[in-house]
């Protein structure tokens, strides 16, 4: 948790608490009630808690959503950190946002000397789950 990008800049533990503390950050600013929710907590000191407060917010956001929004509601124009743009939009922009931050966790991950899972496909490590020969470097 402790690897940093470089010297002054975020680590890795800092990346993954950023992208769970963005779930209910952002999603209340959608309309969704998160008003009680405090944004602010310290990154946690182990990846078993930033993992299951991850999985907690991430069913909190999309059990509200089911609640709160219908198919309509999608196309609704929203204000977002000074943009304006439509509910799904945003949607699309919370799952950007975490594609490029999970592919700096990968990174960090491998200077860190952890095995890294693979997210749009096997990763190094896991070939030979697949009963496949890992490719050639």
């Amino acid at each position: 948790l402790v690897q940093p990008v470089a010297e002054d800049y975020r680590t890795l533990g800092r990346i993954a608490w950023h992208i769970t503390m963005t779930l209910p950050e952002m999603a209340g600013q959608t309309g969704l009630d998160f008003s009680s929710f405090d944004h602010n907590q310290p990154v946690p000191s182990t990846a078993k808690e930033i993992a299951d407060t991850y999985s907690k917010l991430a069913k909190m956001v999309a059990e509200r959503a089911k609640v709160d929004w219908n198919d309509a509601d999608m196309a609704e124009e929203i204000e977002l950190y000074g943009q304006t743009m439509t509910r799904g939009a945003w949607v699309q922009g919370l799952l950007d946002h975490e594609i490029h931050h999970r592919g700096q966790m990968t990174i960090l991950m491998r200077q860190a000397g952890l095995s890294v899972p693979g997210v749009y496909g096997p990763s190094k490590e896991e070939w030979s789950t697949y009963g496949m020969e890992e490719p050639p470097v």
